[in-house]
């Protein structure tokens, strides 16, 4: 049931449902692979996931979906406890205001999307996470980078799990 189909029968409470947690959580889990460079360029994986869900299949994860997410990203990534919890919120939370202001969004706009929120969660992580005076801005744009030109991938990923989610 969603809010602009009202009597449409509940979705059935079958291991489809939890499939976009599952890939949310498992694009928190590539961050542990190890990985040996210079600059980390690795991006935020489950968040870009999150946003892949929530801007392509709106009705996916409810919207409180972000802070037990985050909350698993922490405990995987080492980040500070709670840090990608609220971060990721506030993501869901801009994402819930722009769609009162658009009526239609198209991919292009999905993305500007996108690349706002990973700016905001990398930063506000690395203010979190990092004393300011450690020098870390050009690896943070260069993660941001990396970030925003694998948004399109984790996209397709998302809508090729729903669509194998739907269609049993």
């Amino acid at each position: 049931m969603t809010p602009d189909r009202p009597f449409a029968p509940p979705l059935p409470r079958n291991p489809a449902r939890a499939l976009p947690w599952f890939s949310v959580i498992a694009g928190s889990l590539l961050t542990a692979v190890p990985l040996v460079a210079h600059v980390p360029l690795l991006p935020p994986f489950g968040l870009l996931m999150l946003l892949g869900w929530r801007l392509l299949a709106r009705y996916a994860m409810r919207r409180w979906a972000a802070a037990p997410l985050g909350f698993v990203d922490d405990l995987l990534s080492g980040q500070p406890l709670g840090s990608a919890v609220l971060l990721w919120s506030l993501c869901f939370l801009m994402i819930d205001l722009i769609e009162q202001r658009l009526a239609f969004r198209d991919f292009w706009q999905d993305w500007l999307i996108a690349a706002g929120l990973l700016a905001l969660a990398l930063w506000g992580g690395r203010l979190i996470a990092v004393p300011l005076a450690a020098h870390l801005d050009a690896a943070v744009v260069a993660q941001w980078g990396m970030a925003v030109l694998l948004f399109p991938l984790a996209t397709r990923v998302a809508a090729w799990i729903d669509a194998k989610r739907a269609y049993p």
